[in-house]
């Protein structure tokens, strides 16, 4: 065997380097030790100080572009922040002038609030002695819708029809005719107010925006950087179609307090009362809740026995559960004693399976406890099914007293509606002498 050394020359520097040891044998061919005939995974010295030179290059480079973007970021920063600061001031300015336009507004609707309210009192004044006359008349009203709508409260089959609710619905139509008659001498006086206070109505709608509107706006000129309450709200800064302009909102509230100012102008006084005609309206409708309460008193005595025959049924119901109850906790226990012979049957075949070999013999014993097994589960079988049937029939038991025990609610609801609200409402019935304006 002979030993040679192989060597190549470097890259760029020149001369000759020792990169591996060959081993030639006797036959001719090369064996290196880790290659034969190639170069290996290293690198030449020109080649490490030329990666060394590229990266401290490349670092002073990196390090020159950071420091230049340092000083244009400062400057930048220097920049926005005054121009935020002069932003803010002049927003902050516009705040307040946008406060005193909208305090302005506030005191001209104040003032025709205060107007409107003073010339709808003057009118209310003028035909007084006409609204006692008609206001007594809202009570009889007010009592015969309410006996209608709390009757409607009724449930079930007792949701009829009956003698009360036409004497009621007749009441309602006589205290309608009499409240006519009674308004067309004030129609106009009428009329005139609800405009009155519709307009009115606007302008405290007007003031109140308005108001919400200087809350809103006082606290976003007041706001500063240093606060806490202030956070992103994305998409804030976008117009809104619905926005109005400082026109028309300026020339919105001028119109409402001008059309105001022409209702309160239009104003009209109306005096007229006809006595006869308070009396004859009194008369009718005093005689007309004196009908109504005789449909009352009968309608309650009526339901008061339909109750005690319904409660009779109850009781034999009751009685007949109770019995069936009884039963089907007899079943119960029956099947719950047929669990522990099973157990023992069923544990023995369990047991006896592990015999070994030909022990595992289907002996007469096996038979007797295989046919044990079936002759409980066929008795456990009927007991449920007994059991089932008893507890349909318990079932429709339950059901039948359900259905009484809601049709007594019934009834009773039916009595705290008539008795209770309806006619204890009714004793608030106002005298003659209310009835005629006094």
């Amino acid at each position: 065997m002979e030993t040679t050394t192989t060597t190549t020359g470097g890259g760029g520097g020149g001369g000759s380097y020792r990169y591996e040891t060959t081993f030639s044998s006797n036959v001719g061919n090369d064996m290196g030790v880790p290659t034969v005939g190639y170069r290996s995974a290293k690198f030449n010295p020109p080649e490490w100080n030329e990666t060394n030179y590229s990266k401290y290059y490349q670092s002073f480079a990196d390090r020159d572009s950071a420091e230049k973007t340092r000083h244009a970021a400062s400057d930048l920063i220097k920049e926005t922040e005054a121009l935020s600061i002069k932003t803010q001031t002049e927003n902050t300015k516009k705040l307040a002038e946008r406060l005193k336009d909208i305090g302005f507004w506030k005191t001209e609707l104040h003032r025709e609030i205060n107007d409107m309210v003073t010339e709808t009192d003057l009118v209310l004044e003028r035909k007084k002695r006409l609204e006692n006359a008609l206001r007594a008349m809202e009570i009889p009203l007010h009592i015969a819708i309410d006996n209608l709508n709390c009757r409607q409260r009724r449930e079930g089959v007792d949701l009829v029809q009956d003698d009360v609710e036409l004497e009621l619905l007749k009441e309602v139509e006589v205290i309608n005719n009499a409240q006519d008659l009674l308004r067309r001498t004030i129609r106009e006086a009428d009329l005139q107010i609800k405009r009155n206070r519709d307009h009115k109505q606007i302008l405290e709608m007007d003031w109140s925006d308005k108001k919400e509107a200087e809350e809103i706006d006082s606290f976003c000129a007041n706001l500063r950087n240093e606060h806490t309450c202030k956070q992103f709200y994305p998409g804030a800064a976008r117009f809104q179609e619905i926005q109005s302009t400082p026109e028309s909102w300026a020339q919105f509230t001028h119109d409402n307090i001008a059309r105001a100012e022409n209702e309160r102008l239009a104003s009209i006084q109306l005096r007229a009362l006809i006595d006869n005609v308070i009396q004859d309206t009194s008369r009718d409708v005093k005689q007309q809740a004196d009908a109504v309460d005789a449909a009352f008193r009968r309608r309650v005595a009526e339901v008061e026995e339909a109750k005690r025959q319904l409660e009779e049924h109850l009781k034999k119901i009751c009685d007949t559960i109770l019995d069936s109850e009884r039963a089907i906790e007899d079943i119960k226990r029956a099947i719950k004693a047929k669990e522990d012979p099973m157990k023992v049957a069923q544990t023995r075949l369990h047991q006896r399976e592990y015999r070994p070999n030909v022990e595992l013999c289907r002996d007469p014993a096996q038979f007797g406890l295989v046919s044990e097994v079936h002759e409980i589960s066929a008795a456990t079988d009927a007991l449920m099914q007994k059991l089932r049937d008893a507890e349909t029939r318990l079932k429709e038991l339950q059901d039948q007293r359900m259905a009484l025990e809601k049709e007594i609610s019934i009834k009773k609801n039916t009595l705290f509606v008539d008795r209770e609200k309806c006619m204890t409402h009714r004793t608030r019935y106002p005298s003659v002498t209310k009835l005629q304006g006094y």
